[in-house]
């Protein structure tokens, strides 16, 4: 993953790391990075990403119902 800087102008009351949490946590859901990636952009372990992605209701498992009865069946 290259480095890429963004000036964004934050609502009042936001801070950068939440700033940071939810881009990752959006990057992780839309498959545009893995979840140690999103976790690195968080500033989180992987551990603890994985908590907040439970708090924002994202699942860390992206199985379609096809690829889920596979894996079960196996």
């Amino acid at each position: 993953m290259g480095s890429v800087h963004i000036t964004v102008d934050r609502p009042e009351g936001s801070s950068a790391a939440e700033d940071r949490l939810l881009l990752a946590t959006k990057l992780y859901e839309t498959g545009k990075a893995t979840l140690g990636q999103a976790a690195n952009v968080a500033g989180l372990s992987k551990r603890a990403f994985i908590g907040v992605l439970g708090q924002y209701e994202v699942p860390i498992f992206n199985y379609s119902p096809d690829e889920l009865r596979e894996e079960l069946d196996r």
